[in-house]
């Protein structure tokens, strides 16, 4: 069974606990989103039904939670080929932490690692873990998330703005 890194708010590892156990007793553990654009878009998944939570809604290409004792970097790279059949380097472009309640059984308390891409490739999606995909440019998905906020995953609405400055500084690789 795969375990998660607990984490103080300071990103300090402090132990390991299933995925079940830090979703269902709110624990804060390691993740990452991953953003992938090319030419002024972004690449939004619509996650899948069936997911735990969430599903249905529209977010970043790839999000998940590095393994114990695995980096940050190892686990973006696992899961951006498993859930979109991408291989790719991506930079880290910042973090928060975020806690919410989906309902009494299910907690997202998460330091969430956020990195960038530029890609512009094949893609194949897991349906398994997502439904659709679309690329979107930066002006309509801004005002798309200000209008329709329930749309989108609850990390999104934080890591989707740090990731449009910065591409909008012109700092980012590619």
């Amino acid at each position: 069974m795969d375990h998660l890194i607990c984490v103080d708010i300071l990103d300090r590892e402090i132990g390991k606990a299933t995925k079940e156990e830090c979703h269902q007793k709110g624990l804060l553990h390691r993740a990452f989103s991953v953003f992938l654009y090319h030419e002024g878009k972004l690449l939004l998944q619509r996650r899948a039904l069936e997911k735990y939570h969430s599903g249905g809604l529209w977010t970043n290409a790839c999000c998940s939670h590095p393994r114990y004792q695995e980096s940050l970097e190892e686990a973006v790279k696992r899961r951006l080929y498993q859930e979109l059949g991408v291989v790719l380097n991506c930079e880290e472009a910042g973090s928060f932490i975020y806690y919410h309640k989906f309902h009494n059984e299910m907690f997202e308390y998460e330091y969430d690692h956020v990195f960038i891409g530029q890609y512009d490739g094949e893609i194949s999606p897991d349906p398994e873990e997502i439904m659709d995909l679309k690329w979107m440019e930066i002006a309509d998905l801004s005002e798309s998330m200000l209008q329709n906020p329930e749309q989108y995953t609850v990390w999104f609405l934080t890591a989707a703005p740090m990731v449009i400055k910065k591409l909008m500084s012109g700092k980012v690789p590619g």
